[in-house]
């Protein structure tokens, strides 16, 4: 006779109903997202950051696990692999997507999370001399442009 291990695998060809295994996680996760018809890039991204998440953790089950193993994983993702803001706030969505639609539970308070810098951009202005000295060559250009195009 079959132990329950090697039961458990048959699913719904010949095990009884309580041997039905239910979907992986993975498999959960791609169903929430087609379900509330978002795009299959988004679908490929989630799936790979929640991958990432749960290698990261030596492949512990993300319901047992909380809010400190979310900080950890973000914050390493800030420090050590160096990604954007935009990068880790998208990490983040997929991780609250799993946990909101997947899991169930929700998410209490991230603030011990080490953000990922972002650069501000100053814009480029030039000084009123290097327009001065580039106005020149834009008004030849212009007058390039006006001439009628001849035929040689």
């Amino acid at each position: 006779m079959k132990d329950d291990d090697e039961r458990a695998g048959e699913g719904a060809v010949g095990g009884s109903p309580e041997s039905v295994a239910r979907p992986k996680l993975m498999d959960q996760l791609r169903e929430a997202l087609r379900s509330r018809h978002y795009s299959r890039r988004t679908e490929q991204t989630y799936c790979h950051w929640v991958w990432r998440f749960v290698h990261f953790h030596k492949f512990r089950h993300p319901a047992k696990m909380v809010e400190p193993e979310i900080n950890a994983y973000l914050s390493l993702l800030a420090v050590n692999a160096k990604v954007s803001a935009s990068t880790q706030n998208q990490v983040l969505s997929a991780l609250l997507f799993l946990c909101r639609h997947v899991i169930g539970r929700t998410i209490g308070d991230l603030g011990g999370v080490i953000r990922a810098r972002r650069f501000t951009r100053l814009p480029v202005v030039m000084a009123g001399a290097e327009v001065t000295a580039c106005y020149p060559a834009i008004l030849l250009s212009i007058t390039v442009m006006k001439k009628p195009y001849s035929h040689c």
